[in-house]
C-alpha cells in the first residue's frame, strides 16, 4: 500500500541515495546519510517508543557510526506531529530527508525527492491488552517478597550502577521472568514498561521466530533454496543458497563493508531488494560463518516471496492466516508495542529495525519456554527451539559465543546451562532464554563502544540467586 501511494505522490521523482552517490562528493552523501538516520530515529523514538525528544537525542542519537556521528547534531529537525513526519534538511539545493510514521509498521525512511504523504493517525489497529494478566497483558500479582525474588531485584539494581557488569555501560531496562512470573523489573528514569527501544540485531532472532511461524503455516521450507527472483539467471551460483544458510550466517556472500553494516538500507532509503540481493558469492554456501545483516534481510525477503507465491496456489488462501504478517503475530503474543519497520518498498528490515519493550521481549522468550505454544495455539513448530539453538552450521571464530539459526549460543559460558541461547543486539540489547531453568532475562541499554555490558556474568548471577 505504502509503495503505491508513494509512487502516485511523487510521479517518478524518487531518488535512492545510492544512485546519487556516484555523482556527489562523499561529504554530501554522508550528510544525506546522517539526515536520514536522524529523521528515522526521531520518528521511531517519538511514535514507536513513546520517548521525549530530549531522551532520543541523549540516548538514541549518541554512540552512532563514526561516519555520521559529528554530522547528526548539526542538522536541524522539523517535526510534524499532526502528519507524524520528521524532516531533516542536509543541503540547500536538495529536498530534506523524510521519515513517516504509520500505525502498523512504524517509521519509513523515504528517498530523496519524496513529496509527502499523510500516514499518521490513531493506533486503532493495535489492540492493547494491558488490563489482562501477564504474560498476555501487563497485570502482575503483588511481589511475593521471597528471598530469591529479593535477591533478583538486588542483582537487577546492580545492572544499573554502570560498573558491575561493564564500566560505563548504560542500562535502560531489566526484566527477569522465572517460571512465567516476573521476578524483577526496573527501568532508567524516563522509561517504563511501555517504552520501546530499537532492538538492533535482536531483530534477527525475531526474524528467525517469524520464519518459524511461516514454517508452522506450511508456507516455507528452510532447507529449500532462497529462490529470489534476482538470482534466477541461468548459472547464477547464488541460487544454491538456502534459507537455512542465510539464517546461520553462512550464505558465502560478500559485501563492500563489514557484514554488520548496511548503510544504504539503514540510512539511505535504498530498498532491501535493491541492495541485499546485489552481492556476489565469495565462498561456497554453508562453509563459512560471516555475520551479515544481508543474510537476515535475504532470508526474510525469501520468506516473503514464498508467501506471495503460495497465495496463488492455495485454494483456501486466507490473508489473515497465510500472509507474512509480523504485526498479526505480535498481536497474538500480546506484543502490542512492537513495530517491525519496512523500507519504502514494503520490505521488512528485520536485521535491526524493530522497536519493542522489555516486556514484549519477555513474551517472545516465554513463547520459546512454552516450546512454541501460546494460548493453546502452536505458533512455531515443536522442534523450532531445538533448530534455532543448535550449532549446525559453521561457527564464528574467536568469539565467546556460538551461533545457531538467528540466535547466539551461551553453551560455553561458565555457570550458564548448556541449553541457554540468546538474541544479541548493538548497544547492549539482550534476550536470554534458558529452557532448563524456565528462565528469561531481558536487558536493554544504550551502551557505547567502550562500555559493553557483560551479559554472561549478569546471567550467571541471576541464575545463582534464583536457583541456589
Amino acid at each position: 500500500m505504502l509503495k503505491k501511494l508513494v509512487s502516485i505522490c511523487v510521479a517518478g521523482a524518487l531518488f535512492p541515495i545510492s544512485a546519487l552517490a556516484q555523482d556527489e562528493e562523499p561529504s554530501r552523501y554522508d550528510r544525506a546519510l546522517a539526515a536520514g538516520y536522524k529523521a528515522q530515529f526521531i520518528c521511531s523514538g517519538l511514535w514507536n517508543g513513546g520517548k521525549s525528544l530530549a531522551d532520543i537525542k541523549a540516548d538514541e542519537l549518541t554512540g552512532i557510526y563514526d561516519r555520521i556521528a559529528d554530522i547528526v547534531p548539526t542538522l536541524p529537525e522539523e517535526i510534524d506531529h499532526s502528519e507524524r513526519q520528521v524532516r531533516v534538511p542536509f543541503a540547500d539545493d536538495a529536498p530534506p530527508r523524510v521519515a513517516i510514521w504509520n500505525r502498523k509498521n512504524g517509521c519509513t525512511s523515504m528517498p530523496i525527492g519524496f513529496g509527502g504523504l499523510k500516514t499518521g493517525g490513531p493506533l486503532s489497529q493495535r489492540e492493547y491488552m494491558d488490563d489482562q494478566p501477564w504474560p498476555m497483558g501487563d497485570i502482575t500479582p503483588p511481589p511475593v517478597q521471597s528471598a530469591s525474588e529479593f535477591a533478583a531485584r538486588v542483582v537487577t539494581e546492580r545492572a544499573f550502577d554502570a560498573s558491575t557488569y561493564g564500566a560505563g555501560s548504560k542500562t535502560s531496562g531489566v526484566l527477569i521472568v522465572h517460571k512465567n512470573n516476573i521476578q524483577a523489573e526496573q527501568y532508567k528514569a524516563g522509561h517504563d514498561l511501555h517504552t520501546a527501544q530499537r532492538t538492533w540485531s535482536v531483530a534477527k532472532s525475531i526474524a528467525g521466530t517469524l520464519i518459524g511461524h511461516s514454517v508452522q503455516q506450511n508456507m516455507v521450507d528452510v532447507s529449500a533454496r532462497a529462490s529470489l527472483p534476482q538470482w534466477q539467471k541461468f548459472g547464477d551460483p547464488r541460487n544454491f543458497i538456502t534459507i537455512d544458510n542465510l539464517m546461520r550466517m553462512a550464505s558465502g556472500l560478500t559485501s563492500d563493508t563489514a557484514g554488520n553494516r548496511t548503510d544504504g538500507i539503514y540510512m539511505g532509503a535504498t530498498s532491501v531488494s535493491q541492495q541485499s540481493t546485489s552481492w556476489s558469492l565469495l565462498d561456497q554456501p554453508g562453509t563459512k560463518f560471516r555475520y551479515a545483516n544481508n543474510d537476515t534481510l535475504l532470508a526474510v525477503l525469501a520468506v516473503q516471496a514464498a508467501h506471495e507465491d503460495k497465495k496463488y496456489k492455495l485454494s483456501n488462501y486466507m490473508p489473515e492466516e497465510h500472509d507474512f504478517d509480523p504485526f498479526g503475530f505480535f498481536q497474538k503474543l500480546g506484543m502490542t508495542r512492537t513495530y517491525a519497520e519496512t523500507d519504502w518498498q514494503d520490505n521488512y528490515i528485520l536485521s535491526s529495525q524493530v522497536w519493542t519493550t522489555a516486556r514484549d521481549l519477555g513474551r517472545l522468550g516465554q513463547l520459546y519456554l512454552n516450546n512454541g505454544v501460546w494460548n493453546g495455539e502452536r505458533l512455531i513448530p515443536e522442534n523450532w527451539r531445538e533448530y534455532v539453538s543448535k550449532p549446525s552450521g559453521p561457527q564464528p571464530e574467536g568469539r565467546d559465543f556460538g551461533y545457531g539459526a538467528t540466535f547466539w549460543l551461551m553453551n560455553n559460558s561458565d555457570g550458564v546451562p548448556a541449553d541457554a541461547f540468546a538474541a544479541f543486539g548493538n548497544r547492549g540489547q539482550y534476550l536470554v532464554i534458558i529452557p532448563s531453568l524456565d528462565l528469561v532475562i531481558v536487558r536493554r541499554g544504550y551502551d557505547m563502544s567502550d562500555g559493553r555490558f557483560d551479559i554472561a556474568a549478569f546471567t550467571r548471577d541471576v541464575i545463582a540467586v534464583l536457583t541456589p
